[in-house]
């Protein structure tokens, strides 16, 4: 699947359906799956009102606030109090997990990964990289803007990639400046030989 663009705001939203939130997808993995059967997917949530967040069994979770006030998130196993922009936490998407609202709005960035079908990561960096090549991923622009590739995104644009290996050079182009950056390896990927460093 060739390169796909896009910005945050041009995404659709589409309201929960008890009423205390809205979602934006941005990529789910393979094409036309739903919320049982995809491998992975990353999307936008925002959180108007607290609740239990969906059990997704199999499924490895991370979340990471984007704007808003943040929310305090708890199940049997932690506690943890989501509050500062851009710092990923990941757990199990089989716990059950109760969200608090900490003040108004709250706006994340959530990536999913089904466990038996592969690996996926959520990093945010600040300087100049050279990410290592994977066949599925995506890059968004938290803040400022970024010279990916031969292009520059700006805040809130990002691209992805399905089943099509890219190695990318990322590089801040304005002060302060992060990007999103999630890899997801299937199972059964094998490394290419210079990736072995042998």
């Amino acid at each position: 699947m060739s390169l796909q663009r896009f910005s945050r705001s041009a995404l659709a939203e589409t309201p929960w359906k008890n009423g205390g939130g809205t979602t934006q997808e941005v990529v789910c993995f393979p094409p036309g799956a739903g919320l049982d059967d995809f491998d992975w997917r990353v999307s936008i949530a925002t959180i108007a009102m607290g609740g239990p967040f969906s059990v997704f069994r199999g499924v490895d979770r991370t979340i990471m606030l984007l704007e808003g006030d943040g929310v305090r998130l708890q199940s049997a196993a932690f506690d943890h109090v989501l509050d500062a922009p851009h710092q990923p936490f990941a757990f199990d998407g089989d716990a059950a997990v109760e969200c608090h609202l900490l003040g108004g709005l709250s706006t994340d960035f959530n990536l999913m990964a089904r466990r038996a079908r592969g690996e996926a990561t959520l990093r945010v960096l600040s300087e100049m990289a050279v990410l290592d090549r994977s066949a599925h991923g995506l890059l968004m622009t938290l803040d400022g803007q970024w010279r990916v590739g031969g292009g520059t995104l700006k805040q809130g644009q990002g691209v992805w990639w399905t089943e099509e290996p890219h190695t990318w050079t990322v590089k801040p182009a304005s002060r302060g400046a992060r990007l999103a950056v999630v890899q997801w390896r299937p199972d059964d990927a094998v490394p290419a030989l210079d990736d072995l460093h042998i």
